[in-house]
C-alpha cells in the first residue's frame, strides 16, 4: 500500500540525536507514512542506533560519504508517497506535525508546498523563529510568497516543509555542487514557482549542535552562487529583495574574510532600498568594526540575547 507521506532523513554522524528524531516520527498522530533514512558514510554509531528500531515502515540505505545534497536526492528517488516530508537527523517533530500538514493539504488541495513555524534551540534557551508576514497570528494559516515571508528567517527549513513529489519533477532536486547553502538554493527555486501554505504553529524544533553545518564557520566559497537567478529578479520584486538580503550577508562575510573584491561585487549589486537602516549602516563600516561587532554578537548570544541585522 502506498504511504501518504515519505519522510526522508539524511544521516551523518548523529548517534546522539537520531534515536529521539526517529521516536518523534513514530509518535505522530498521523501514521500513514514511510521513513527513508540514507546513511552518508557515518563514522560513529549512527547505524547501530538506527538498527534498534523494529518498524517495517523504516527503510535504510547506505552510501559512501557524498554530502547532504546527494544523500537527500537518493532518499527522494526511493520515495513512494505523493508527499515528501523533509527532516534532519537531529531535529524533532511534535506529535501532531504530520496530522497538521495533512489537514493543510486537504484544505488547500491545489497547493504543493506546506510548512509550519519552528522553534530554534540555542545553547541557552529555545526561541520561536520570526517571519516577515504582516499581522502574523499564532495558529493562523496563510498562503504566502516565500520571498516576501522570508526576509528575517526562512519560511522553509529542512525539517518543517512538506512538498508534493511533483515539485521536484518541476524544479529538480538538490544541487550537489553546493557545499553549504544547498537548502537556500532549493527554496529559491521553489519560491519562483510556488506559493507556500504556512501554519503559524511551532511543531518543529531545530536542535542546536555546535558542529552542525549551519553553525560551523561559513566560508564564502561554500555559499551558493547568486547569479543563477538574476534573470528572474527584474520581474519579481520579492525575489530581488530576498537576493539583496543574501548579498548583504555575503558582503558581511566577505568583510570578515578580508575579501575586498568579493565585497565590492556583492555590494554593487544591491539596491539599497531593499535594506533596512541597520544593514545600510553595517555595509559602510570598516572590516575591523564588523569583526568586533561579530564577536560581540556571539558573546550576547551565549548570554541569551539574540540580535539580528534583519529586524
Amino acid at each position: 500500500m502506498t504511504p501518504y507521506f515519505s519522510i526522508i532523513i539524511p544521516l551523518y554522524n548523529k548517534e546522539t540525536h537520531i534515536k529521539s528524531t526517529i521516536e518523534s516520527v513514530l509518535a505522530q498522530t498521523f501514521q500513514d507514512f514511510e521513513v527513508i533514512v540514507v546513511n552518508d558514510g557515518s563514522s560513529d554509531a549512527s547505524k547501530s542506533v538506527l538498527a534498534s528500531f523494529y518498524d517495517d515502515r523504516i527503510y535504510y540505505y547506505e552510501q559512501e560519504n557524498q554530502g547532504v545534497s546527494a544523500t537527500r536526492n537518493l532518499a527522494i528517488s526511493k520515495a513512494k508517497g505523493a508527499y515528501i516530508a523533509l527532516l534532519d537527523a537531529d531535529d524533532l517533530w511534535k506529535p501532531t506535525y504530520l496530522e497538521t500538514i495533512y489537514q493543510l493539504i486537504q484544505s488547500f488541495p491545489e497547493q504543493h508546498v506546506f510548512a509550519t513555524s519552528v522553534l530554534i534551540e540555542t545553547p541557552n534557551d529555545v526561541i520561536p523563529s520570526v517571519y516577515s508576514i504582516d499581522s502574523l497570528k499564532e495558529n493562523d494559516v496563510y498562503v504566502v510568497d516565500y520571498f516576501e515571508s522570508s526576509t528575517i528567517n526562512s519560511l522553509l527549513t529542512s525539517s518543517s516543509v512538506v512538498l508534493h513529489k511533483s515539485v521536484f519533477e518541476k524544479i529538480g532536486t538538490y544541487n550537489t555542487s553546493i557545499k553549504k547553502g544547498e537548502d537556500t538554493d532549493l527554496w529559491i527555486r521553489i519560491g519562483i514557482h510556488y506559493k507556500t501554505v504556512f501554519k503559524n504553529q511551532a511543531l518543529v524544533t531545530y536542535r542546536y549542535q555546535k558542529q552542525s553545518l549551519s553553525n560551523s564557520a561559513m566560508q564564502l566559497k561554500d555559499k551558493p552562487a547568486l547569479d543563477n537567478y538574476v534573470q528572474f529578479e527584474a520581474t519579481n520584486p520579492g525575489l530581488k529583495k530576498f537576493m539583496d538580503l543574501n548579498r548583504f550577508s555575503m558582503a558581511m562575510l566577505a568583510k570578515l574574510e578580508n575579501d575586498s573584491r568579493s565585497f565590492e561585487n556583492f555590494e554593487k549589486a544591491i539596491d539599497y532600498v531593499n535594506l533596512n537602516k541597520k544593514q545600510q549602516f553595517l555595509l559602510k563600516q570598516p572590516a575591523f568594526s564588523i569583526k568586533l561587532l561579530h564577536k560581540f554578537k556571539g558573546l550576547l548570544q551565549h548570554l541569551g540575547i539574540h540580535l539580528s541585522a534583519f529586524k
